[in-house]
């Protein structure tokens, strides 16, 4: 597998990002939120991912800008994590909730535990439908 972010995998839809609030489940690990949700997307990936760092909390955009590029990262270098379980289409956002910034090797920590999770529930679940 490439360790690299394609343009095709991020998210940019509006209405596919809309969706994702309205009817997405989440999963936490502070500072981290993960919010993802089975959907049918046009894309030849299988995953489609957007990262966010609010506004309230970071006024800045070059603080909001680098919390989101740590982010994109740490998600890029440990995708294989999801890629290896998934067969199934999802849409994925992540969240930084705290109002502090933190080191990259925290975020990937973080990261590393949501992927993990977020992996063994769409296992559960697709265990559960066949």
């Amino acid at each position: 597998m490439k360790y690299s972010l394609k343009n095709e995998e991020k998210l940019k839809s509006k209405i596919l990002i809309g969706e994702l609030f309205e009817k997405g489940k989440s999963l936490s690990k502070f500072p981290l939120r993960l919010v993802y949700l089975k959907s049918e997307h046009s894309s030849n990936y299988p995953i489609k991912v957007a990262f966010s760092a609010p506004k309230r909390r970071f006024k800045k955009a070059v603080d909001r800008n680098r919390i989101k590029r740590l982010m994109r990262e740490a998600y890029r270098k440990n995708k294989h994590i999801l890629y290896s379980n998934i067969e199934e289409k999802h849409i994925i956002m992540f969240t930084y909730l705290d109002e502090n910034e933190l080191k990259y090797v925290e975020i990937e920590e973080k990261l590393i535990l949501l992927l993990k999770r977020l992996s063994d529930k769409i296992k559960s679940c697709q265990h559960e439908e066949s």
